[in-house]
């Protein structure tokens, strides 16, 4: 079987030109603590979106004339396509789309069982990234190892970032030691080197996706989670890495810059306490969309992705409810890169 690397493709850095994005509306009662309010935050997420790109949101037949009157509310362009689903995290559950640099679109289909099974019903969600690469007319690539693309974070010239706690699960992939782990994801990725990062924070449902905790701003620049509170119970987990990232080199033998971001305050929700995360934020043409938690860390945080991004807009959305699922503005979008 030809993988992607074989084939010529790569995983493009987020910041290289998109061709659009895609999004699932929300439609698993459980996972939300009020669906029409998660609802609405998706409509705010995919109208910042939309400002700089196409936005295609997916739905279930059932709800797709709901999600196209809430979306024209705003006023926005957004296009409504009916995708089975059971969930509406699409960076874990559509493709992660690769370019060969010759003008080949394709995407992994990487094997889905529902985070390691934390939900019964994912099949219709199993088979969510086939669908979208046929309705993008990509090239599919079958992944032989169970993963969601919130674990991987790449900066299009050769070097990924995850953590072991995803892609090492035995819940997901039992078998798995890390030498195959690592030939499996430069193989799909089109990477030369990964630097595996630990699952740092507490509350996540995921079982610690790197996009909660680090991303590549540009080559050899990586903005990280940072916690400055000892009392903390994730602040050791997040200083280490934090040197995990200082002592790493990426695939051009570069040193990475390490950004922190404050922490936001962690709210208790449900008895727990939440672990909201800046760094979940999505890169558009020509913008950030980041998460607002209405907290005073949250203008520092602005601040600083500003500074790493100075030639786009940064944009900030309330989602606190998105939190409260333990997901963030990267979790509901997928980009799909000009081929």
């Amino acid at each position: 079987m030809t993988t992607p690397r074989e084939a010529g493709y790569f995983m493009p850095a987020e910041w290289a030109p998109h061709a659009g994005c895609w999004m699932a509306w929300p439609c698993r009662p459980e996972n939300w603590e009020d669906l029409e309010r998660a609802r609405a935050t998706y409509v705010e997420v995919a109208r910042a979106v939309a400002r700089f790109e196409p936005v295609t949101m997916t739905a279930n037949a059932e709800d797709a004339g709901a999600a196209r009157r809430a979306l024209a509310a705003t006023g926005s362009d957004i296009d409504v396509a009916v995708v089975p689903s059971d969930d509406s995290w699409t960076r874990d559950t559509a493709p992660t789309f690769l370019i060969d640099g010759r003008g080949g679109l394709a995407g992994v289909d990487w094997r889905f069982n529902a985070y390691g099974g934390i939900y019964e019903d994912y099949a219709r969600t199993a088979g969510m990234a086939r669908r979208i690469l046929d309705l993008a007319g990509a090239r599919r690539f079958a992944a032989p190892l169970v993963l969601e693309g919130g674990a991987v974070h790449t900066d299009g010239e050769g070097t990924a970032l995850t953590t072991t706690e995803v892609v090492l699960d035995p819940r997901r992939n039992p078998d798995l030691g890390r030498d195959e782990a690592e030939r499996l994801l430069r193989e799909y990725l089109g990477v030369e080197k990964v630097i595996w990062l630990a699952a740092a924070l507490e509350h996540d449902n995921t079982g610690g996706h790197v996009d909660n905790l680090a991303a590549f701003t540009s080559p050899g620049v990586v903005a990280a989670v940072g916690c400055d509170d000892r009392d903390d119970p994730q602040y050791e987990a997040i200083r280490e890495n934090l040197c995990r990232l200082s002592r790493a080199r990426d695939a051009a033998g570069r040193a990475l810059e390490v950004v922190e971001l404050p922490s936001p305050r962690r709210l208790e929700h449900n008895g727990e306490l939440l672990s909201p995360s800046y760094v979940n934020f999505y890169i558009a043409n020509g913008a950030v969309v980041m998460p607002g938690f209405d907290d005073p860390e949250d203008e520092a945080a602005r601040q600083a992705l500003a500074r790493l991004f100075p030639r786009r807009e940064v944009v900030q959305v309330p989602t606190l409810e998105l939190a409260k699922a333990d997901g963030g503005v990267h979790c509901t979008t997928q980009q799909q890169p000009v081929a």
